[in-house]
């Protein structure tokens, strides 16, 4: 059953009880990284292999999510500044025990490629804080294999 969840901003990335942050260079410009991320939503079931579904909503300023194994998502954009950021919130989603989550995507130049660092902020009831830390592994591994694989599609 979905639930909405707590209207946070993007400073909640540095402020969220559980963070993850995840980061791996590339050989893919920033610019034509910022694209696949924030204007070829659709795309991304093609690079990140936990998403099922991937779609904009309201002319892109929302967009639906699916995963694998059926979790889902509402989310409204908080920064989309080429080519330097992309983040946002998860506004509903069937995950129990979520309060608030916010995902950021920074980029910067790394030589001719580019830096790529993933924030993973939530809170939620203990239970779910306490699962998200021990999700750490799985998410970092998970971030590997779509910057991997979003690369390998880019260059």
């Amino acid at each position: 059953m979905a639930h909405l969840l707590r209207e946070v901003g993007l400073d909640f990335v540095g402020t969220a009880p559980v963070r993850h942050v995840f980061a791996r260079e590339i050989s893919a410009p920033p610019e034509t990284v910022f694209h696949a991320l924030a204007e070829d939503v659709p795309g991304w079931p093609e690079w990140f292999a936990a998403v099922t579904l991937a779609r904009p909503l309201d002319d892109g300023a929302r967009r639906e999510v699916r995963l694998r194994g059926g979790t889902r998502f509402e989310e409204t954009i908080l920064a989309a500044k080429s080519p330097d950021v992309y983040a946002y919130r998860v506004d509903l989603t069937n995950a129990p025990g979520a309060r608030a989550m916010v995902e950021e995507w920074r980029l910067a130049p790394a030589g001719t490629g580019t830096r790529v660092q993933w924030t993973f902020a939530v809170d939620g009831t203990a239970p779910f804080r306490f699962a998200c830390g021990l999700a750490k592994a799985g998410l970092g591994r998970a971030f590997r294999g779509a910057v991997g694989a979003l690369d390998r599609r880019l260059t």
